[in-house]
């Protein structure tokens, strides 16, 4: 089983000291042409803050975020799982899973990426700004350029295993498993936005501490019930969930 995860787009703050990110040592490696060309994008756009601010949808007071782009290459680099905050992450609570969550995690769980397509939780990455709606002057729109590197990699790693995707709508199309399903959290008939979320992360850590590995929507249907959930029977490869209380 593969659970996919969109990035947040807080990111936390580099370590003081430590080393650059290693393309050659991130996850997935046949992608290092492709990080690289959209990290040269980045660094090369930062040299220009009122044009990196336009380019990345920043309001004029977010120059910081154009900074980190700038030390994308020097920038002491940490785990993917540390670097990523939010709604979903601070539900999932990776810090503090057991030993066992936690290599089960670093197994399973993939973020999606605009700047590096896809890495794993221990991959070590720097903080930067970049969502999958950029267009870059080098490599074009992302979705488009992150659509062609990654469908052949992926596709040989995930191959027919169930995959539990909660991407949102733009990074879900960066790359489409042959196997999976989605989840959507309904209160009231109605999908909130930031209890979406940490249900998801809340869902996330359920299925990692209890070492469940459904591998069809049937029997995840059946798991999340197991969990407490009201769920409904899977359709059009996704299954919603209802809670009664925000």
């Amino acid at each position: 089983m593969f659970i996919l995860l969109p990035p947040s787009e807080g990111k936390a703050d580099a370590p003081r000291r430590g080393a650059a990110v290693d393309l050659a040592k991130l996850s997935v490696p046949e992608l290092a042409e492709a990080r690289r060309a959209v990290m040269d994008d980045l660094v090369k756009l930062a040299a220009d803050p009122p044009a990196a601010i336009a380019v990345l949808g920043l309001g004029a007071g977010q120059t910081a975020e154009v900074e980190r782009n700038a030390r994308l290459e020097t920038a002491p680099a940490q785990a993917a799982g540390k670097v990523y905050t939010g709604v979903l992450y601070d539900a999932l609570d990776l810090a503090g899973l057991d030993a066992k969550a936690r290599a089960r995690a670093g197994r399973e769980l993939l973020i999606f990426s605009g700047l590096w397509g896809v890495v794993g939780l221990k991959d070590r990455i720097p903080p930067y700004r970049c969502s999958i709606g950029v267009n870059l002057a080098g490599v074009g729109t992302l979705a488009a350029h992150w659509k062609r590197a990654l469908k052949g990699p992926l596709d040989a790693l995930v191959g027919d295993a169930l995959v539990l995707d909660l991407r949102s709508s733009a990074y879900a199309g960066m790359w489409a498993p042959r196997n999976a399903v989605g989840i959507r959290v309904l209160h009231g008939g109605k999908v909130v936005s930031h209890f979406n979320k940490a249900t998801k992360g809340r869902i996330v850590r359920a299925l990692l501490t209890s070492g469940a590995r459904p591998r069809t929507a049937g029997k995840l249907t059946e798991t999340l019930r197991g969990f407490g959930y009201r769920v409904e029977e899977p359709r059009s490869g996704q299954v919603d969930i209802h809670v009664e209380q925000l």
